[in-house]
């Protein structure tokens, strides 16, 4: 039910393209949107019916901006940049980067093969993705063997040994003509490419030619190239008769889920698969042509010279951003490509639905028992504190992150204390909770839903302090109660009134398990750390070792015992000088 407030709102709509954004009640962007009727689209949210997760965007929303665009493709484009500025939690989100290494011909006077993760703008050419780091080595390998550039530093007046190895064009002592190596480079390519044929050819006339010269180990060296071109890089079915880089993506949708395919076709071959899994907010063509766009709008994606995609999805648009061909297959192989990437897109989502039914019931739904619990609008984030000391020495902090009832280990934090010198619960809670949420304020990053303390009626009074009279803030803040056996036993409310959690729900599992990730999580920063003071405290009562030398040996060594152990020759190439260090040795061997 809309409230009156978007009602209102929603009859200032206008019929023109655009993007939506739609707000929480902490006026938080949670979802972002376009559309070609602006009035159309947004109406619908509040005016039709929805089930699964757009129920549940529709149920958090209290209000709504818009922002008119000319045209629909300035509206698509508008879309991707507010979401990656706003990073909505209902929207579809990817990964930066792809995680795969290229094969790159660099561009340089005397050009070299080389294994590379990054992508850039250096006018070189870039081969792949490849499906794992071994598969790209070894075919660089061969490449370097069959095809050489330059595997030498460049020019050291004398042959490298990769010269006298055949590895190399001799840079290294000699001009090399651009012709020579632009000879090489065009195999390298025609090879990269998917043409093995032709080396093949080349190293079986080369092996028999070795072998009639009784040359029977350099007849082996070649024997095995072949057999590497045979199970590496012709081990994949030829599924196109042209060698264009292509992707195709497919989808299915099945109550409110997405499930995404994408093929990566490179060398007239199956490179890799990829898959993704989202709930779906928007229509399955919207959703499906907002991802494409992320995805080749993240770090280190290649844009393939052709894109097939579904017949339902706006072809037009896509094409004139991204400037290339983006076709539907009627027929033939790429054809049948495109329904199997359909048919694998429905069978991974049939196959992970009863999963996600349960794990919605321990996530996202114990995530609503426990904001029920204490009275509160329906939340996604929750961020809790502990800290840990020994009898008031080395006094730490930690936070853990759980994001609908899942850990988000990215958003961890640590907190060596700066202002409290001994045992003050108070104190402690005081310093790391204005630490963090004024560094959020000033980063302007989303704040969580809800702050649990491991801890009673000291945490939650210090955190609300902190929170209302020094950062005008009004996060909800509950106590993490233990019983006294040391294991959780209730919630407690910011009025310090404990409210009886079920023990056996869902809500007092995800409890526990917050409780006893972020009792984990600070005690193993206290013991690091205190491992490194007791380490560091040591060292400072030999003579000669300074603060600089105390550093070199704390990051090279993590216990006394391998110090004492070290070679003296380590020892002093870390820059330490010999005296300095035979003392360091001697001191350590009279402590054990």
């Amino acid at each position: 039910m809309a409230t009156q407030h978007i009602e209102n709102k929603l009859k200032l709509l206008p019929d023109l393209p655009g993007c939506y954004l739609m707000k929480d009640l902490n006026s938080r962007i949670i979802y972002v949107g376009k559309a070609k009727n602006l009035k159309n689209r947004v109406r619908s949210y509040f005016k039709s019916s929805h089930e699964g997760k757009t129920a549940r965007l529709v149920s958090e929303i209290r209000d709504f901006e818009t922002i008119v665009t000319s045209t629909d493709k300035e509206a698509f484009l508008l879309e991707i940049t507010l979401i990656q500025k706003h990073k909505p939690y209902y929207n579809i989100k990817l990964k930066q980067g792809t995680g795969y290494p290229y094969i790159k011909i660099t561009n340089e006077k005397d050009p070299q093969l080389k294994i590379v993760s990054q992508v850039k703008k250096d006018g070189a050419y870039y081969f792949g993705p490849y499906p794992n780091v071994y598969a790209a080595t070894e075919t660089m390998q061969l490449l370097q063997k069959v095809y050489p550039l330059r595997r030498c530093n460049g020019y050291q007046k004398r042959p490298c040994l990769y010269y006298h190895m055949g590895q190399c064009l001799g840079a290294c002592f000699k001009e090399v003509p651009a012709s020579e190596y632009q000879a090489q480079i065009k195999k390298i390519k025609s090879f990269l490419n998917g043409n093995v044929l032709g080396i093949k050819r080349d190293l079986t006339k080369k092996m028999e030619q070795a072998a009639t010269n009784l040359e029977f180990e350099r007849a082996a060296e070649l024997r095995d190239q072949i057999h590497y071109i045979e199970v590496t890089v012709e081990k994949q079915k030829i599924i196109s008769n042209d060698n264009t880089p292509r992707d195709l993506f497919a989808y299915y949708m099945d109550r409110g889920w997405l499930s995404i395919q994408v093929f990566s076709i490179r060398q007239a071959r199956l490179m890799k698969r990829e898959k993704r899994l989202f709930p779906c907010i928007d229509t399955p063509q919207a959703e499906m042509a907002s991802f494409i766009l992320q995805f080749y709008n993240q770090k280190n994606r290649l844009l393939p010279k052709e894109i097939l995609v579904a017949s339902d999805l706006d072809k037009d648009v896509l094409r004139e951003i991204l400037q290339v061909p983006i076709r539907t297959p009627k027929r033939g192989a790429k054809r049948e490509l495109l329904e199997l990437a359909e048919k694998n897109a429905r069978l991974v989502l049939e196959e992970k639905f009863r999963l996600l039914e349960l794990d919605e019931r321990k996530t996202t739904g114990a995530m609503d028992q426990i904001t029920s619990a204490l009275g509160l609008p329906k939340g996604h984030k929750i961020e809790a504190f502990d800290h840990s000391h020994i009898q008031g020495t080395d006094i730490v902090s930690a936070m853990v992150c759980f994001i609908d009832g899942r850990p988000s280990k990215n958003d961890y934090r640590k907190y060596k204390l700066k202002t409290v010198s001994h045992a003050d619960e108070a104190a402690s809670t005081r310093e790391v909770i204005f630490r963090r949420y004024s560094r959020l304020l000033k980063e302007k990053q989303p704040l969580p839903d809800l702050i649990l303390m491991d801890g009673a009626e000291i945490q939650i009074e210090a955190a609300q302090d902190v929170l209302q009279n020094q950062l005008g803030l009004a996060i909800p803040v509950a106590g993490m109660v233990k019983n006294d056996k040391h294991k959780t036993a209730d919630l407690m409310k910011m009025t310090y009134q404990k409210i009886g959690l079920d023990p056996k729900s869902e809500g007092f599992y995800l409890l526990q398990r917050i409780q006893d990730e972020v009792h984990r999580f600070a005690i193993s920063f206290h013991r690091q750390v205190r491992s490194k003071n007791s380490l560091a405290s040591r060292l400072e009562r030999i003579a000669g070792v300074g603060p600089k030398t105390r550093i070199k040996l704390l990051r090279k060594y993590s216990s006394l015992k391998k110090i004492a152990d070290a070679p003296l020759e380590e020892l002093t190439a870390l820059g330490i000088s010999a005296a300095v260090a035979q003392t360091i040795k001697l001191s350590l061997k009279g402590q054990d």
